[in-house]
């Protein structure tokens, strides 16, 4: 049995939330809490959201273990791109993009 989270639409680039994303995939809950807690980017903070969410739904929704879990799937999926305008030099209009993520978490029971 498995569980899954979602965050749709997260303000960081894809980009650099699967290089903290890639760090906690097949480990165990408690190995990639911390893990978590102990990185200083804005993307650990956010998966560390993600994982909490999976894990509270794994025990409230399937009754499952809390620690025989572990992440079985963790992946970013690009979100819309908000198009913004900022000026450029010699006062030219420069388009600005500001990248979205949708981070998933599926966290399993271990046997």
């Amino acid at each position: 049995m498995e569980a899954r989270a979602t965050a749709r639409t997260v303000l960081i680039a894809p980009r650099k939330a699967r290089l903290v994303v890639n760090l906690v995939r097949g480990k165990d809950i408690n190995d990639a809490m911390a893990v978590l807690s102990n990185l200083n980017k804005k993307a650990s903070r956010l998966t560390k959201k993600v994982l909490i969410s999976a894990v509270a739904n794994a025990e409230n929704n399937f009754k499952l273990d809390k620690n025989n879990l572990y992440v079985k799937e963790a992946y970013i999926n690009d979100g819309p791109v908000l198009k913004r305008r900022r000026i450029g030099s010699r006062s030219h209009v420069d388009r600005h993009d500001k990248k979205t993520s949708h981070i998933t978490i599926v966290v399993a029971e271990r046997n």
